[in-house]
Protein backbone atom coordinates (compact mmCIF):
# COMPACT_ATOMS: atom_id res chain seq x y z
CA UNK A 1 0.00 0.00 0.00
CA UNK A 2 1.27 3.49 -0.89
CA UNK A 3 2.57 5.46 2.11
CA UNK A 4 1.05 8.69 0.75
CA UNK A 5 -2.38 7.03 0.68
CA UNK A 6 -1.90 5.86 4.27
CA UNK A 7 -0.90 9.37 5.33
CA UNK A 8 -4.02 10.79 3.67
CA UNK A 9 -6.24 8.26 5.45
CA UNK A 10 -4.56 9.06 8.79
CA UNK A 11 -5.09 12.76 8.12
CA UNK A 12 -8.79 12.19 7.35
CA UNK A 13 -9.12 10.29 10.64
CA UNK A 14 -7.40 13.17 12.46
CA UNK A 15 -9.73 15.72 10.82
CA UNK A 16 -12.75 13.61 11.83
CA UNK A 17 -11.40 13.48 15.40
CA UNK A 18 -11.05 17.26 15.31
CA UNK A 19 -14.74 17.73 14.55
CA UNK A 20 -15.80 14.99 16.98
CA UNK A 21 -13.70 16.50 19.79
CA UNK A 22 -15.37 19.88 19.49
CA UNK A 23 -18.93 18.57 19.80
CA UNK A 24 -18.78 18.11 23.60
CA UNK A 25 -16.69 21.26 23.92
CA UNK A 26 -19.29 23.39 22.13
CA UNK A 27 -22.08 21.67 24.11
CA UNK A 28 -20.32 22.37 27.41
CA UNK A 29 -19.84 26.04 26.49
CA UNK A 30 -23.56 26.43 25.77
CA UNK A 31 -24.43 24.63 29.03
CA UNK A 32 -22.12 26.91 31.00
CA UNK A 33 -19.84 24.09 32.12
CA UNK A 34 -16.83 25.06 29.99
CA UNK A 35 -15.50 28.61 29.97
CA UNK A 36 -13.01 29.13 27.13
CA UNK A 37 -10.54 31.94 27.67
CA UNK A 38 -11.31 34.37 24.86
CA UNK A 39 -7.70 35.62 24.57
CA UNK A 40 -6.38 32.11 24.06
CA UNK A 41 -8.97 31.12 21.50
CA UNK A 42 -8.80 34.38 19.52
CA UNK A 43 -5.01 34.11 19.24
CA UNK A 44 -5.23 30.40 18.37
CA UNK A 45 -7.78 31.09 15.63
CA UNK A 46 -5.63 33.81 14.09
CA UNK A 47 -2.40 31.85 14.36
CA UNK A 48 -3.82 28.57 13.10
CA UNK A 49 -5.07 30.15 9.90
CA UNK A 50 -1.64 31.70 9.31
CA UNK A 51 0.19 28.45 10.15
CA UNK A 52 -1.68 26.63 7.39
CA UNK A 53 0.27 28.70 4.85
CA UNK A 54 3.60 27.83 6.50
CA UNK A 55 2.72 24.14 6.61
CA UNK A 56 1.82 24.15 2.93
CA UNK A 57 5.15 25.83 2.16
CA UNK A 58 6.94 23.31 4.39
CA UNK A 59 5.44 20.27 2.64
CA UNK A 60 3.01 19.09 5.33
CA UNK A 61 0.68 17.68 2.68
CA UNK A 62 -2.53 16.15 4.03
CA UNK A 63 -1.54 17.03 7.62
CA UNK A 64 -2.45 20.63 6.73
CA UNK A 65 -6.11 19.55 6.65
CA UNK A 66 -5.98 19.00 10.42
CA UNK A 67 -4.59 22.47 11.02
CA UNK A 68 -7.24 24.06 8.78
CA UNK A 69 -10.03 22.19 10.59
CA UNK A 70 -8.66 23.29 13.97
CA UNK A 71 -8.55 26.92 12.82
CA UNK A 72 -12.12 26.80 11.60
CA UNK A 73 -13.38 25.31 14.85
CA UNK A 74 -11.47 27.90 16.92
CA UNK A 75 -13.71 30.57 15.47
CA UNK A 76 -16.76 28.60 16.62
CA UNK A 77 -15.34 28.56 20.15
CA UNK A 78 -14.76 32.32 19.97
CA UNK A 79 -18.36 32.96 18.88
CA UNK A 80 -19.82 30.71 21.58
CA UNK A 81 -17.40 32.05 24.19
CA UNK A 82 -18.46 35.62 23.49
CA UNK A 83 -22.12 34.66 23.81
CA UNK A 84 -22.03 32.20 26.71
CA UNK A 85 -18.61 32.62 28.29
CA UNK A 86 -17.50 34.26 31.50
CA UNK A 87 -14.85 36.94 31.57
CA UNK A 88 -11.90 35.68 33.59
CA UNK A 89 -9.20 38.02 32.32
CA UNK A 90 -6.34 39.14 34.52
CA UNK A 91 -3.62 41.70 33.95
CA UNK A 92 -1.13 38.85 33.36
CA UNK A 93 -3.47 37.42 30.69
CA UNK A 94 -3.40 40.78 28.90
CA UNK A 95 0.41 40.92 29.12
CA UNK A 96 0.68 37.42 27.66
CA UNK A 97 -1.78 38.31 24.88
CA UNK A 98 0.30 41.39 24.02
CA UNK A 99 3.49 39.29 23.99
CA UNK A 100 1.78 36.80 21.68
CA UNK A 101 0.70 39.63 19.37
CA UNK A 102 4.27 40.99 19.36
CA UNK A 103 5.53 37.52 18.40
CA UNK A 104 2.93 37.44 15.61
CA UNK A 105 4.10 40.87 14.40
CA UNK A 106 7.73 39.71 14.32
CA UNK A 107 6.60 36.58 12.53
CA UNK A 108 4.79 38.59 9.85
CA UNK A 109 7.81 40.87 9.43
CA UNK A 110 10.33 38.03 9.32
CA UNK A 111 11.07 36.88 5.82
CA UNK A 112 12.49 33.60 7.05
CA UNK A 113 9.98 30.72 7.10
CA UNK A 114 11.81 28.76 9.84
CA UNK A 115 12.00 31.84 12.08
CA UNK A 116 8.34 32.48 11.28
CA UNK A 117 7.19 29.02 12.39
CA UNK A 118 9.26 29.23 15.57
CA UNK A 119 7.71 32.62 16.39
CA UNK A 120 4.25 31.27 15.55
CA UNK A 121 4.70 28.31 17.89
CA UNK A 122 5.98 30.63 20.64
CA UNK A 123 2.98 32.93 20.15
CA UNK A 124 0.61 29.94 20.13
CA UNK A 125 2.06 28.53 23.35
CA UNK A 126 1.99 31.98 24.98
CA UNK A 127 -1.70 32.12 24.08
CA UNK A 128 -2.17 28.90 26.08
CA UNK A 129 -0.98 30.54 29.33
CA UNK A 130 -4.30 32.27 30.17
CA UNK A 131 -6.16 28.98 29.70
CA UNK A 132 -3.62 27.13 31.84
CA UNK A 133 -3.82 29.79 34.57
CA UNK A 134 -7.62 29.73 34.61
CA UNK A 135 -7.76 25.95 34.55
CA UNK A 136 -5.19 25.55 37.32
CA UNK A 137 -7.60 27.30 39.67
CA UNK A 138 -10.81 25.99 38.07
CA UNK A 139 -9.94 22.68 36.38
CA UNK A 140 -13.58 21.81 35.72
CA UNK A 141 -14.02 24.85 33.45
CA UNK A 142 -12.47 22.97 30.53
CA UNK A 143 -13.70 19.87 28.71
CA UNK A 144 -10.97 17.28 29.28
CA UNK A 145 -12.01 15.10 26.32
CA UNK A 146 -11.11 17.90 23.88
CA UNK A 147 -7.50 18.03 25.03
CA UNK A 148 -7.10 14.25 25.16
CA UNK A 149 -8.49 13.98 21.64
CA UNK A 150 -6.28 16.89 20.54
CA UNK A 151 -3.23 14.98 21.77
CA UNK A 152 -4.24 12.00 19.65
CA UNK A 153 -5.17 13.99 16.55
CA UNK A 154 -2.04 16.13 16.59
CA UNK A 155 0.03 12.94 16.95
CA UNK A 156 -1.84 11.40 14.00
CA UNK A 157 -1.36 14.59 11.99
CA UNK A 158 2.36 14.48 12.75
CA UNK A 159 2.44 10.95 11.34
CA UNK A 160 0.53 12.16 8.25
CA UNK A 161 3.09 14.85 7.37
CA UNK A 162 4.22 14.38 3.78
CA UNK A 163 7.71 15.84 4.09
CA UNK A 164 9.24 16.27 7.55
CA UNK A 165 10.63 19.75 7.95
CA UNK A 166 10.53 22.26 10.78
CA UNK A 167 7.81 24.12 8.87
CA UNK A 168 5.63 21.06 8.41
CA UNK A 169 6.13 19.41 11.82
CA UNK A 170 7.05 21.81 14.63
CA UNK A 171 3.57 23.19 15.29
CA UNK A 172 1.97 19.73 15.27
CA UNK A 173 4.60 18.31 17.63
CA UNK A 174 4.34 21.29 19.99
CA UNK A 175 0.57 20.96 20.21
CA UNK A 176 0.63 17.19 20.69
CA UNK A 177 2.91 17.73 23.71
CA UNK A 178 1.09 20.84 25.02
CA UNK A 179 -2.34 19.17 24.86
CA UNK A 180 -0.99 16.03 26.51
CA UNK A 181 0.58 17.98 29.36
CA UNK A 182 -2.55 20.11 29.77
CA UNK A 183 -4.69 16.96 29.94
CA UNK A 184 -2.46 15.55 32.68
CA UNK A 185 -2.64 18.85 34.56
CA UNK A 186 -6.45 18.87 34.38
CA UNK A 187 -6.67 15.31 35.72
CA UNK A 188 -4.26 16.03 38.58
CA UNK A 189 -5.89 19.35 39.53
CA UNK A 190 -9.39 17.81 39.44
CA UNK A 191 -8.24 15.09 41.82
CA UNK A 192 -6.60 17.66 44.10
CA UNK A 193 -9.72 19.83 44.10
CA UNK A 194 -11.96 16.85 44.95
CA UNK A 195 -9.77 16.02 47.97
CA UNK A 196 -9.92 19.57 49.34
Amino acid sequence: MDINFIKQVVSIIAVALTFIAYIPYYRDIVRGKTHPHIYSWALWGLLTVLIVALQIKGGAGAATWVTAAAGLLCFGVIALGLKYGKRDITRSDTVVAILALIAIAFWLIANQPVVSIILAVIADLLAFIPTVRKSWHKPHTETLSLYITNTIRFSLALFAVQEYTILSSLWLAAWAVANGLFSVMLVIRRKQKSII
